[in-house]
């Protein structure tokens, strides 16, 4: 069965397809240039035919990350074999009598797009319907494919917003976004750091992510504070979305009941520091993480890069190296350079060395595709279409 997964790097776009057995990059976009993240989007644009959409491969919406020139979005609807600029999210003026609530750094963070550091799609039935997560903290949704986006006021203007504060990055940003698959106007998102906020209503009113959650880098009574904490990914599960993993700053947690309560699992080995998370589609019981060492370090233990499987909710877990270097290896994963296809048994991940792995049995062996891509920050397998 052939497959397709899209590479976004410090230097551009890789597209890879596989054939048989053999992967091989096919495409390259946007080559020199900050691709910070790519998302497919597996629903049929309306108004093609049935014979048309069987061919139609979804649209693929990049990030481009240009420094001084700011942050662009383009979309791709054959593929990624051509692309067009589509709208960037924009936040509005900052009021002049504007004073912060509670700033937590001494100063009010700007009004202005730094990064895109989430995109996915709405729900099957949503025609057009895209939500973008941002760095320094805004939530925007596009209804028309990413043409235009409208600024999520109501997360922004709750007086909670302003308690939250960077973690890796200078200012807080939401990087994850879960829509739940029967119920799209069902959000978790996930805050850096600012835990994780829930929507039943499409975005209309928020409220913080029930208890759980643990901050050991907070003074003890402020520990478990669920609107300063630091999830680095929030994952769901397709099938049962009931269930969303957490790789935290300081753990990994979960939870059963659509994130009213978090449990935190305990005495996970080599570490249970890490970015990346990949939840199996079907499984609610199974999910990957990549770990390292946290905060000065931020290196795999012993220079060996693992990723570790549970098969129980967490209950055990085992660590997986069967092709992955073992002897001065320093490859670092972001939160986004982890994915796993809807079958649950093929996964990908990159690293920040350029190196590129994907597994064709959940994990259990590795294959090395590329150990000279420019550094990775987000990995993306195409789903098939939906709709």
């Amino acid at each position: 069965m052939s497959q397709r997964l899209h590479v976004a790097t410090r230097k551009g776009l890789f597209t890879l397809d596989r054939h048989g057995a053999r992967w091989s990059i096919t495409r390259t976009s946007f080559l020199g240039d900050n691709c910070t993240l790519v998302m497919h989007d597996p629903r049929p644009i309306g108004g093609r035919t049935r014979q048309r959409r069987a061919k139609f491969s979804g649209q693929l919406v990049a990030a481009l990350d240009h420094g001084h020139f700011g942050v662009k979005l383009h979309r791709s609807r054959d593929g990624g074999a051509t692309w067009q600029p589509i709208g960037t999210p924009a936040y509005p003026p900052k009021p002049a009598d504007y004073k912060p609530r509670m700033p937590a750094e001494g100063a009010p963070y700007e009004w202005a797009l730094k990064r895109v550091w989430s995109l996915v799609p709405g729900g099957a039935h949503q025609p057009g319907r895209l939500w973008c997560g941002t760095l320094p903290g805004g939530l925007f949704r596009s209804d028309d494919h990413g043409d235009t986006w409208e600024f999520n006021r109501t997360l922004w203007d709750d007086p909670k917003r302003e308690e939250w504060f960077g973690g890796g990055a200078e200012v807080p940003g939401i990087h994850s976004i879960c829509v739940h698959p029967t119920d799209p106007d069902r959000l978790v998102l996930g805050i850096s750091c600012g835990g994780a906020w829930i929507t039943d209503d499409g975005g209309r009113s928020w409220r913080c992510s029930g208890p759980g959650m643990r901050a050991e880098y907070m003074p003890a009574e402020r520990a478990f504070d669920p609107n300063i904490q630091d999830p680095h990914l929030v994952a769901q599960c397709a099938a049962h979305p009931d269930t969303l993993w957490v790789q935290h700053h300081n753990g990994i947690f979960r939870s059963t009941d659509r994130a009213a309560h978090w449990s935190e699992i305990q005495n996970v080995k080599p570490s249970a520091f890490g970015f990346a998370v990949a939840a199996h589609p079907k499984d609610p019981e199974t999910a990957w993480f990549v770990p390292a060492i946290k905060d000065e370090k931020r290196i795999p233990f012993g220079g060996r890069v693992v990723v570790n499987r549970t098969t129980n909710g967490g209950r055990s877990f085992k660590t997986l190296t069967r092709g992955l270097p073992q002897k001065h290896a320093y490859d670092l994963v972001f939160r986004h350079a982890l994915d796993v296809d809807e079958s649950g048994d093929r996964l990908a991940f990159g690293s920040t060395t350029g190196s590129l792995w994907v597994s064709e049995n959940g994990g259990d062996s590795w294959k090395s595709l590329s150990q000279h891509l420019p550094p990775i920050y987000a990995v993306c397998f195409e789903k098939p279409l939906v709709g």
